[in-house]
C-alpha cells in the first residue's frame, strides 16, 4: 500500500498481514493528501486506517530540535484515548515519533511534563484540551493532520461547541479525517463545515449489524429482567459479558442485585473515577471478573478480545447505539451473541424501530420462564422491505458536497503543492492563519521544529 518500510516493520509482531476493507480503501486516500469521511463498523479496524498513513507521513518528514503537536486526534472518551494511544504508540515503534495522551478526571501535571518533553502525536479528548490550550501550556498551531474518530458519539455527547473552539486554533492548511460506526445527519452537517472536499469511504451499509454476531431478543417484563439477566450470565456458554444500561443509576443497581446472587461484576460509568474504571477495566481483560455493567458513552473505547456475548438489559432509544453495543462482541472474526431484552413498554417501539434500521429480523428466544406473550416484532411490521444484498464486502467511495466550504476547495490543491515546503515556522515564513483569529494564546518560546529530511 505504499506505507514506510519503518511502519511495515512496526505491523509484524501485531499480526498485521492483510489490510481490513476500510483501511484498504481509505488508506490510499489519507495517503495522497485527501480529507476522509470513513464509515465501518467498529471493530473492523478504523484506528489503523488513519494511524498507519499518518505515522507514514511523519516517518517520511522527521523533524529535529523540540518536537511540537503536528497531528491530532479527538475522541469521546478516555478509555477509547487511550486505546488509539496505545495503537499509535505501536505503530510508531520505529520511527522517532512522541505520543501524549490527553483527557480529564485525573491531575493536568503529568500530562504538561509530557507535553514539555516535546510531542508529535496527541490523543485528546475535548474538554482538557481545550483546558490546556486556555492555560497557555499547549499550541496547536503547527497541527497537520485532525482526525474525529467516534465523530458520533461526540455530538451525542454535547462536545459539539468544543470541537468547533478546538477547529478555530488550527491551522487551515490541514488534513482532515472522519471516523464512524454510524453517520447520522448531524455528522454529515460538521463535516460539511471542516472537511475540504472529501472522499467518503463506506465498506458497510450505514447502521448495518455485524455478520458475525448471532442477534436474539427476549421478552420479558420490566420487573422480571434482573432475574432473566442472572438465569442468562450463569449459562454455561456464556463467558464474558457486556450488560448496557441506560442509566449510571441503573447500571449500579444491577451490580449490586448480580453481587446478591453470587455473579461477580463492575460498572463503568462517567460517575466513576478514572482509577475506578481502570480497576475495573483490568479486572474485565484479566478475568477476575466476567460481567462488565456500562452505559452506552462509557462502552465507547471499550476493546476487550474475546467477549463472548452483549446483553442490552435495556433497548436504547437511539437505533444507532444498538449497532454501536453490539459491536462489541464478534470481533474481529470471531462469533458473538447479542441478547435484547424488550420490556412490555416502550422498548418495543424502540427495537421495531432498530430492526427497520438493520434491515433484519431478529429471532425470538421464547424457552425461558419469564417469557412474556406478546405479537413477535418483525421488519415487515415497520414497513421495511429487505434491500437487494450487494455483495457484503463491496465499498463505497465518493465526493461530498462540502456545502458552505465550497469558497475553501482551493485548500486542498494549495495543501499538496505545499505538502513539501519548510515547515511554518521556520525560515522567516508566516505561521499558519487560524480559523478563528488571534485568540490571546500564548506564543511558544520555541520558533517551531526544523525539517530534518527523509528518516530512511
Amino acid at each position: 500500500m505504499g506505507l514506510h518500510p519503518r511502519v511495515l516493520e512496526a505491523l509484524v509482531p501485531l499480526g498485521y498481514e492483510t489490510p481490513t476493507p476500510i483501511q484498504e480503501q481509505a488508506i490510499p486516500h489519507v495517503l495522497q493528501g485527501h480529507d476522509v469521511m470513513g464509515i465501518a463498523q467498529t471493530g473492523t479496524g478504523k484506528t489503523a486506517a488513519f494511524s498507519l498513513p499518518i505515522v507514514h507521513h511523519l516517518a517520511d518528514n522527521m523533524m529535529h530540535g523540540k518536537a511540537v503537536p503536528r497531528v491530532l486526534v479527538l475522541t469521546p472518551t478516555r478509555e477509547l484515548a487511550a486505546q488509539i494511544d496505545d495503537n499509535v504508540k505501536a505503530y510508531s515503534k520505529h520511527i522517532k515519533a512522541r505520543t501524549a495522551l490527553i483527557f480529564g478526571g485525573v491531575s493536568q501535571h503529568k500530562q504538561v511534563a509530557q507535553l514539555r518533553k516535546g510531542v508529535d502525536i496527541l490523543v485528546a479528548t475535548p474538554g482538557r484540551l481545550l483546558d490546556l490550550c486556555n492555560q497557555g501550556l499547549l499550541s496547536l498551531e503547527w497541527i497537520e493532520f485532525l482526525v474525529l474518530d467516534e465523530a458520533d458519539t461526540m455530538l451525542d455527547m454535547g462536545f459539539i461547541h468544543d470541537i468547533r473552539r478546538v477547529i478555530a486554533m488550527l491551522p487551515e492548511q490541514r488534513q482532515s479525517l472522519f471516523f464512524s460506526a454510524t453517520m447520522p445527519e448531524s455528522i454529515v452537517k460538521l463535516s460539511k463545515t471542516i472537511l475540504t472536499d472529501p472522499i467518503r469511504v463506506e465498506v458497510a451499509r450505514v447502521s448495518s449489524a455485524a455478520e458475525t454476531v448471532d442477534q436474539r431478543m427476549l421478552f420479558v417484563s420490566q420487573g422480571a429482567k434482573r432475574d432473566l439477566l442472572v438465569e442468562v450470565l450463569n449459562r454455561p456458554e456464556v463467558e464474558t459479558s457486556l450488560v448496557f444500561t441506560r442509566t449510571k443509576y441503573g447500571a449500579d443497581k444491577v451490580v449490586r442485585y448480580l453481587k446478591k446472587n453470587g455473579i461477580r461484576g463492575e460498572a463503568i460509568h462517567g460517575n466513576k473515577s478514572q482509577p475506578q474504571r481502570d480497576r475495573a477495566m483490568n479486572a474485565f481483560r484479566s478475568g477476575k471478573i466476567k460481567v462488565l455493567v456500562a452505559t452506552d458513552i462509557a462502552a465507547r473505547g471499550i476493546d476487550v478480545k474475546g467477549v463472548s456475548h452483549v446483553i442490552n438489559f435495556e433497548i436504547p432509544n437511539i437505533s444507532e447505539t444498538y449497532v454501536h453495543r453490539i459491536g462489541r462482541t464478534g470481533r474481529a472474526g470471531q462469533d458473538g451473541v447479542a441478547y435484547s431484552m424488550v420490556n412490555e413498554g416502550d422498548e418495543r417501539k424502540h427495537m421495531l424501530n432498530i430492526v427497520k434500521l438493520i434491515q433484519r429480523d431478529i429471532p425470538l428466544e421464547e424457552g425461558h420462564q419469564w417469557h412474556l406473550d406478546l405479537p413477535a416484532i418483525k421488519l415487515a411490521d415497520a414497513g421495511g422491505q429487505r434491500p437487494a444484498k450487494s455483495g457484503g464486502g463491496h465499498h463505497q467511495q465518493k465526493r461530498e458536497d462540502s456545502g458552505p466550504g465550497n469558497r475553501n476547495r482551493n485548500r486542498t490543491r494549495n495543501r499538496n503543492k505545499n505538502r513539501n515546503r519548510p515547515p511554518l515556522g521556520t525560515g522567516g515564513q508566516e505561521r499558519p492563519t487560524h480559523g478563528g483569529g488571534s485568540r490571546g494564546k500564548k506564543k511558544p518560546k520555541f520558533r517551531g521544529p526544523k525539517h530534518q529530511g527523509n528518516a530512511s
